[in-house]
Formats: structure tokens, C-alpha cells, sequence
């Protein structure tokens, strides 16, 4: 068998050595990108692998797809060193699939337009920062996204009718922020998958759009609200829904009519104003979780299922509710 002569291994060592271009798979625009938004943000400590004479798919913070080496996700968190606002420069990654700016308490302004162009884009998750401005309407043009979460910000204003063109969403994630207004009508009109809905801990006002009882939602979380009226329509015993958290709201509904889907896992209704009696059909739902009280219902609590598992201040503060593990009905 042909040896390889020792001069050349040699040169082939120094070559590789001296010259990592050569055999550098990242894409030359996406570097140039890379680096603009390195400076774009100050350089920071948590970018300090991205140094230009090193292959991008190497760096920290990103990943690069195994066989086109374009930059698919960026993903920055936990660093309160990080200042600045997104860089614009994120919309020049093409196919970028993932974008992630978490546990950022510094990164300030308001969600950059440029992520528009992010047309490959399947995860959008700018949480936990100190964002402001509204929740752009720009985002339903992102038609890819599966996960959609904003949450722990301070973004203000509405939420824009048109997340409900997004077809392939999975959830949606808009809790813990300042929003004002109704929720939009349109979300009850989602084509494609049905995407879980976390609304809560805002200044949400208004009634609940009867339009949401014609989907069947995995988990609704509307908690911490100014919400009031119905919201019976979100229960259906046809329906597979998982958890209901309409908690410390103004509800006002009768919740001896309502339909238990027997999926129900979780049930919240806590600090609202709902009244009725607990319908016999909670007995055959797989609830872990249930709290009613603080609400206006009476009536003996249904035996049988998880509901005698509770303890009592799963249904405290309520008018006339009676029966285990409350004191027995008179």
C-alpha cells in the first residue's frame, strides 16, 4: 500500500492549520451578518466564541443546518450584561427557523420590523426582557411560525385581529405584559391548528368573543384580567380540552349549565363571580387541579371522581356550597 509522504501530511497540517477559510462551511453573507449583529449589541461577553477568523457554525448561540451551513437558529438568553436593542440585522439571516432573545433584562425597545422578512421562520420567543410598544401586526406575515411567545415583557396596546392568519400556530404566548383592550373576535377563527392561548396577567377588558367556543383550545389561560361576562362557551363535553384558567376576572355565568369535557385536567375559576352549582359531569373528568373559590356558587358538591381529593380551600368563599370537603349539607 502507497504511503502518503511525510512532507506532505506535513503541509496538508500547516495549511489547515494557518488557513481555517479553506475548509470553513459557514456562509460567508451570514458571517457578515453575525458580526453586524455582534456590534450591533456592543459585542457582549455572551457572543465572545464569535470571533471572524473561526467557522460561524462553531460559534455559541446558533446553529447551522448539517447540509446547506446557513444559520437556522439564533438563540440568545440568561445575560444581563446584554444591552441594547434586536439588532436589524436579525432579518438578514434567510432562513432562519429559530429566533430566540430570553432572559434579557436589559435588551430594551421595541420588537424590530426586520424579523418581517423572516419568511422560514417556525419559533419567535422574545420573553423575559424589557421590550415595550405594541405586539406588531407585522407578525401574521410570518405564515411558518408554530410557537409564537411574547410573554414576560412590557409590550403595550392591543393584540392585533390578524394572529389568526397564522395557520400552522401552536401557541401563542402574550401573558404577563401590559395589553389593554378586547380579546379580537378573529381568534376564534384560527384555520389550521388550534393554538394554545396564554392571555394572562394584562388589563385585557371586556367579554370573551363567542366566536372562541367554535374551537376546541388544548389550554386556555386568561387569568388575571379585567375580564367579565360569559365564558361558558369555552367548555363543551365534546370538546378535549386540557386546561380552563379564567381566574381573578369578573365572570358571571351559571356553571350548573356548563358542558365538562371529560379531558379537563386543570380548572381554575377562582376570584370571579360565578354562581350555580357544580355540575355532576366534574365527577367524571381526569382533574389534577380545581379551584372555585371566591365565586357566588352553592349547592352540595358532586361525590365521586377527584372532587372529595381537594381540600377545603378548593372551594372556600362561596355562598352556600356544601358537602366533603366543606361541612356537611343541612
Amino acid at each position: 500500500m502507497n504511503k502518503v509522504p511525510l512532507f506532505l501530511c506535513l503541509f496538508l497540517f500547516i495549511s489547515n492549520f494557518f488557513s481555517p477559510s479553506l475548509s470553513e462551511k459557514c456562509n460567508p453573507q451570514d458571517k457578515k451578518v453575525l458580526l453586524q449583529i455582534k456590534k450591533a449589541l456592543n459585542n457582549p461577553y455572551l457572543l465572545a466564541s464569535w470571533d471572524p477568523k473561526t467557522d460561524c457554525c462553531d460559534w455559541y448561540c446558533l446553529e447551522c443546518d448539517l447540509k446547506t451551513h446557513r444559520v437556522i437558529a439564533l438563540t440568545m438568553f440568561s445575560d444581563d450584561r446584554l444591552t441594547g436593542q434586536i439588532p436589524a440585522q436579525v432579518g438578514d439571516l434567510p432562513y432562519l427557523e429559530t429566533l430566540l432573545f430570553r432572559h434579557l433584562p436589559n435588551l430594551n425597545g421595541t420588537i424590530q420590523p426586520s424579523i418581517a422578512k423572516l419568511k422560514n421562520l417556525k419559533t419567535l420567543r422574545l420573553s423575559w426582557t424589557n421590550l415595550s410598544g405594541p405586539v406588531p401586526d407585522f407578525l401574521s406575515q410570518l405564515k411558518n411560525l408554530t410557537f409564537l411567545d411574547l410573554s414576560f415583557n412590557n409590550l403595550s396596546g392591543s393584540i392585533p385581529s390578524s394572529l389568526s392568519k397564522l395557520p400552522n400556530l401552536l401557541a401563542l404566548h402574550l401573558d404577563r405584559n401590559k395589553l389593554t383592550g378586547s380579546i379580537p373576535e378573529s381568534l376564534g377563527r384560527f384555520k389550521g391548528n388550534v393554538p394554545d392561548l396564554y392571555l394572562s396577567h394584562n388589563k385585557l377588558t371586556g367579554t370573551i368573543p363567542a366566536s372562541l367556543g367554535n374551537l376546541d383550545f388544548n389550554t386556555i389561560d386568561f387569568s388575571r384580567n379585567l375580564l367579565e361576562g360569559d365564558a361558558s362557551m369555552l367548555f363543551g363535553s365534546n370538546k378535549t380540552t386540557w386546561q380552563i384558567d379564567i381566574s381573578r376576572n369578573m365572570f358571571q355565568f351559571n356553571l350548573s349549565k356548563v358542558e365538562i369535557p371529560k379531558s379537563l385536567s386543570r380548572l381554575d375559576l377562582n376570584h370571579n363571580k360565578i354562581f350555580g352549582s357544580l355540575p355532576q359531569a366534574l365527577t367524571g373528568a381526569e382533574l389534577q387541579f380545581l379551584n372555585v373559590s371566591y365565586n357566588r356558587m352553592c349547592g352540595q358538591i358532586p361525590v365521586g371522581g377527584q372532587l372529595q381529593s381537594f381540600d377545603y380551600s378548593t372551594y372556600f368563599h362561596n355562598r352556600c356550597l356544601c358537602g366533603a370537603p366543606l361541612e356537611s349539607c343541612k
